[in-house]
């Protein structure tokens, strides 16, 4: 079956569970009530179901081509499905209205990028690294430079990227060669080569706008001497139009595991014209505000391959027949019951929704955090959402991608040797979230900067806040019986939690590499928490309903569901402390040559 876009569980939580309604007089929200949220819900769902989904398959089968003229040509289709994707505005959605966007909160656009992503994660890149570049240049470009690129970028009619990684370096961007030297007319001319650089060229928009970290003369080494530069791929006339054509260059395509629709380029700069955006040696900042970005994308994109691989999984159980149902046969006028009997596929099919509903709701809330450190007149709640923003982005980005990839190797092996043929979707959802992992900053660099930077950050304001957030939560919502069980397993959850920050206080600092080595298993304590909360947060919700005398299925099954969240899944977080409290020293046990 094709994919179907999870309109009703989003409209769930942006109503029901994070009740965006009660925001209505912040910028943007009042433009967000829940008439018009169904409309892009439904337009959504319609789009990227009949529009990107069914060219999916065909951008893995064919991929993208290159041309010694350094051209690049997408798959069949994705050229038509951009310019449809242009014209009904859905780059504009969370674009600033100053510069021709609709102005809506972030947590709605997120909501309309899960669904393109889980329609085609390869496609749904390139307007997704466009929007990051339009961030970018909006928090430190200069006035002009805002004029001239972000109505363009807004609409989606210029794209836009990132060039960061070189041949010879990658996460540690204070290695980077690429050099920037200044010109009398005050640009710059830019030389260097860049690898991986997604959307890098291709023939969907009439410009691509590079955003290149380099080193000019004379700057200091490592990090601090690094600047960041606007390289159109074509300089703009004096009508804003593209103009002289730039000398950046595609000079291959990289062979990738998977999302092969998405063009993966070796990009040389030899000495094409660039403008720098904000100030000299401090580029780096400017260009965590799209890498920041970015990891909440790649969050998204975990749960958007995850929601798609459950989905053909569920169908392939449903009618895929084997065997007979242990209690007797299910499908007793047929040779075989379906797979979905047995007690093993729906443990799978069961965890896979709730990681995927879970981790949906964690992802909306995070999104919802920078909404509101962005436009919420209350200093005091500007803070704490900037803090929680800050706290757990690499939560999003590393817990959402590693149980996706979970989820979607549980939906392969659903699907039994199908799963690893060709004729089923299973294997391209695998292929193509693997790479979700990876970039952006591997997970093992999320979980240290978790360690590292975000939980000390101001004497670990944002964790004890939390902290504190969830157990007076906790406290204030007991007394009934059918969800009490799910304040318990956040209590629990919330009480490791707790136990794993003090041991890193006392273990962490004076041996740093015990707090490296339990970095990653922190991060899954952190997101089995944040799950917690969610689902004891949609059961109250779910359960309201039925005291009301709601008698939809939607509230029961949601239950159930959370149900199994805490009875197979949130038991993870006692081995995750343990393998945290155990250091370092069994981890580096043996020399380097021992490997």
């Amino acid at each position: 079956m094709p994919y179907r876009p999870p309109v009703r569980e989003h409209a769930f939580l942006l109503n029901d569970v994070l009740r965006i309604g009660d925001y209505a007089d912040l910028p943007g929200f009042d433009e967000a009530g829940p008439e018009v949220v169904a409309q892009i819900l439904e337009e959504a769902g319609r789009f990227t179901s009949e529009v990107l989904a069914p060219l999916n398959a065909v951008g893995d089968k064919e991929g993208c081509t290159w041309s010694p003229d350094h051209s690049v040509r997408t798959p069949t289709g994705f050229a038509d499905a951009y310019r449809q994707l242009v014209e009904g505005g859905w780059p504009a959605i969370g674009a600033d209205t100053a510069f021709g966007g609709q102005g809506l909160p972030h947590v709605i656009n997120l909501s309309y990028s899960e669904m393109s992503s889980s329609a085609n994660m390869a496609f749904a890149m390139y307007p997704g690294l466009t929007h990051g570049a339009y961030s970018a240049i909006l928090n430190g470009g200069s006035d002009a430079q805002k004029a001239l690129y972000l109505p363009k970028m807004a609409s989606g009619e210029w794209c836009g990227t990132m060039n960061l990684t070189e041949p010879h370096c990658g996460t540690d961007l204070g290695l980077l060669r690429t050099r920037a030297v200044p010109q009398a007319d005050g640009s710059y001319r830019i030389s260097g080569t860049k690898i991986w650089i997604s959307g890098g060229e291709h023939d969907m928009a009439e410009n691509i706008v590079h955003l290149v970290l380099a080193r000019v003369e004379g700057a200091p080494e490592g990090v601090r001497g690094i600047s960041l530069f606007i390289v159109p791929k074509f300089i703009p006339d004096a009508d804003g139009r593209p103009g002289l054509r730039n000398n950046v260059w595609c000079d291959g395509l990289e062979e990738k595991m998977g999302i092969h629709g998405s063009s993966t380029c070796v990009m040389r700069h030899e000495e094409a014209v660039g403008w720098l955006v904000g100030e000299e040696n401090r580029g780096l900042a400017l260009m965590f505000v799209m890498m920041n970005e970015a990891r909440i994308g790649v969050g998204l994109q975990g749960i958007a391959q995850a929601e798609a691989a459950l989905q053909a999984a569920s169908d392939f159980a449903r009618d895929r027949l084997q065997g007979r149902a242990l209690t007797g046969p299910k499908n007793p006028d047929g040779p075989a019951d379906p797979i979905i009997v047995h007690p093993d596929v729906r443990r799978q099919l069961m965890a896979g929704k709730a990681l995927v509903e879970g981790g949906r709701a964690f992802l909306f809330w995070s999104a919802l955090q920078g909404d509101l450190a962005h436009s919420h007149p209350d200093e005091a709640v500007r803070q704490k959402a900037s803090d929680y923003a800050a706290l757990m982005t690499p939560v999003v980005k590393a817990y959402l991608t590693d149980r996706g990839l979970k989820v979607c190797s549980d939906a392969l092996q659903v699907h039994g040797g199908s799963g690893f043929t060709e004729h089923f979707p299973a294997s391209q959802y695998m292929r193509d979230v693997r790479i979700a992992l990876i970039y952006e900053g591997t997970n093992g660099v999320q979980a240290l900067d978790l360690v590292g930077r975000k939980l000390p950050a101001n004497g670990g304001r944002a964790m004890l806040t939390w902290l504190a957030e969830l157990e007076a939560f906790s406290a204030g919502a007991r007394g009934d019986a059918a969800t009490d069980p799910f304040l318990d397993g956040l209590d629990g959850a919330r009480a490791q939690l707790q136990d794993g920050v003090g041991w890193l206080m006392q273990n962490g600092l004076a041996h740093p590499d015990n707090a490296a080595a339990g970095s990653h298993d922190f991060l899954h304590l952190v997101g089995l928490t944040a799950l917690a909360w969610m689902w004891a947060r949609m059961a109250l919700v779910a359960q309201g309903r039925i005291a009301a005398g709601d008698a939809d299925p939607f509230w029961t099954t949601k239950l159930a569901v959370g149900r199994f969240f805490l009875a197979r899944v949130l038991p993870e977080a006692g081995v995750h402390l343990a393998r945290l409290k155990s250091g370092a020293e069994t981890v580096m046990a043996l020399p380097a040559e021992a490997f």
